[in-house]
């Protein structure tokens, strides 16, 4: 038997948490691992951290599982010329010059960067802006430059990418369609769900719509808006009617199931054309009608009126006449459904993508 080729892979976060690593690489482990690649994984932020993460203050615990994570990413380096390929996530140390980025490239045998959303631009939550200006975006250049190949994961961000080094594949963020099984009733109750799935930092990109769902009101719609991801989250307009709840791995599925119509709304501005366009893939996923903005990767999802609907310039009325044409009609519905769950199991599914990474993998 040929010995199995073995992998670190240092990743910003815990496993099964934040979706630019659970939506991405890491619902392929168990390819990599039937391909004879042995996988470990070294998240610098512990459950302890994450959990405290993304919430305002804390000041002192963040402080210290920071240094914890330093401690973590200096052991690795003892141990990086052991393993055949090393994968890093976004950072190998969140601040700072590259210095651990440089080691890396000093000590590993064949390195992989999978880089998601524009990170070199800069970029904090509400949480944690404070810390904004340590972050170390050259890092991610750095990356780009020293690795063996570059996973990316849109169009723009690949282009990019490209300056910098050659070898790029861009593997777009990817649903289990074991795990997502789509929904068969299209009816409708009272009041309509209007979801919305995401994290605390892109949650405030809700608020585009509340011009949208201020009209709904003046209309008389019955409907309520389902936040989830966020459950601080409050629009500005106190008589948006809304319900919003944190995320949870084990009821994930089951909780964006629960939306009628899903909306995927984003701002101009160059963050967004790092996006891959996974609000939009989840909900496509479960065969729920999905309207977002027409804008980066949701170009290469969605072909408006036949899987979705895209919004130019987020027009509110576009929006609004949108949001109606779904709501009374339930064979529009049914039908822009069902072509999302076609488009997500040809193109964003693992089993469309597992291919990808393996061949990434066995080229090193």
């Amino acid at each position: 038997m040929n010995k199995q080729k073995k992998i670190l892979v240092l990743c910003p976060y815990p496993q099964n948490c934040a979706p630019s690593q659970r939506l991405k690489f890491e619902q392929y482990y168990p390819h990599f691992e039937k391909e004879g690649f042995n996988v470990t994984v070294s998240p610098f932020v512990s459950q302890q951290f994450w959990k405290i993460l993304y919430k305002k203050g804390f000041w002192l615990k963040k402080i210290i599982y920071t240094i914890y994570g330093y401690l973590i990413r200096f052991k690795d380096l003892f141990r990086i010329r052991s393993f055949d390929i090393i994968y890093v996530h976004l950072w190998v140390t969140p601040f700072g010059p590259p210095i651990f980025e440089l080691l890396l490239s000093k000590l590993a045998k064949k390195i992989i960067y999978d880089i998601d959303d524009m990170v070199f631009l800069g970029h904090a939550s509400e949480a944690n802006k404070k810390f904004k200006p340590l972050k170390g975006t050259q890092k991610m250049i750095y990356l780009m430059k020293i690795a063996n190949h570059v996973i990316t994961c849109t169009p723009t961000l690949d282009q990019f990418v490209k300056q910098h080094n050659k070898n790029t594949t861009d593997i777009s963020s990817t649903i289990n369609t074991d795990v997502y099984i789509p929904k068969t009733n299209y009816e409708l109750f009272s009041p309509v769900i209007i979801g919305w799935s995401g994290s605390h930092s892109t949650s405030t990109y809700l608020k585009i719509l509340e011009p949208v769902f201020e009209k709904l009101l003046d209309y008389g719609i019955n409907f309520k808006i389902l936040i989830i991801g966020n459950k601080d989250f409050c629009f500005n307009n106190k008589t948006i009617p809304y319900e919003a709840i944190e995320w949870n791995l084990h009821t994930e599925v089951e909780d964006l199931k629960k939306i009628d119509i899903g909306v995927y709304p984003l701002p101009n501005e160059s963050w967004v054309f790092g996006k891959s366009g996974l609000k939009a893939l989840q909900y496509m996923a479960l065969g729920i009608p999905t309207i977002a903005t027409a804008i980066g990767a949701n170009y290469r999802i969605i072909k408006h009126g036949e899987n979705g609907f895209l919004i130019k310039d987020n027009n509110v009325e576009e929006w609004v006449k949108t949001l109606l044409q779904l709501i009374n009609d339930k064979s529009l519905r049914e039908k822009i459904g069902k072509k999302g769950i076609e488009t997500v199991e040809k193109n964003f599914s693992v089993k469309a993508n597992a291919v990808k990474y393996i061949s990434v993998l066995k080229s090193l």
